[in-house]
């Protein structure tokens, strides 16, 4: 005779995602001395997931999935994003990672009156020569190229556009 009980498995594994970074940081992978500083942060960050580091130079970054900021502004001047959405900027986002991975004495000092504003003014100057001074070209070119891969990625002009990039090679 049938049986009437159903079976049902013992346990359903549940998972649910749960945001365990307390920012975002949004960086550019391509830029020698900002790759030194995001190995270092993530060597403090241990494993514990405090901090996510986006690497912008990625192609697969988009804008939507970190608020809102678009790659040429997120090239111009160091960005994060705190998990309530609000996007930080400049060195208070240096400011908000450290004191997350607990070394927040570091920036302590640019909290003062006096020094902050005059770090804030050193951190523009750097953000503005900063590709020049790692090499690279200007933050125009770099959109441009960036914009260029995206329109072969999207529209399949790839065979196009790597041969833009092979003639300007030679």
């Amino acid at each position: 005779m049938p049986s009437s009980k159903t079976e049902f498995p013992e346990s359903v594994e549940v998972t649910t995602q749960t945001q365990s970074w307390q920012i975002e940081l949004l960086y550019d992978g391509q830029c020698p001395l900002c790759l030194r500083e995001v190995n270092f942060l993530q060597r403090r960050d241990a494993g514990r997931g405090l901090v996510a580091f986006v690497d912008i130079a990625d192609d697969g970054y988009t804008p939507e999935a970190h608020s809102g900021v678009d790659f040429e502004t997120a090239m111009g001047r160091i960005h994060a994003v705190l998990p309530d959405g609000t996007v930080i900027k400049n060195v208070e986002v240096f400011r908000r990672v450290y004191e997350i991975l607990g070394m927040g004495w570091i920036y302590a000092a640019t909290k003062l009156p006096v020094i902050g504003p005059i770090v804030d003014k050193l951190y523009e100057i750097w953000a503005d020569y900063r590709l020049s001074l790692t090499g690279r070209p200007n933050l125009a070119t770099i959109v441009q190229d960036r914009q260029k891969r995206m329109e072969c990625e999207t529209q399949g002009r790839c065979r196009l556009y790597e041969e833009e990039e092979s003639s300007q090679i030679d």
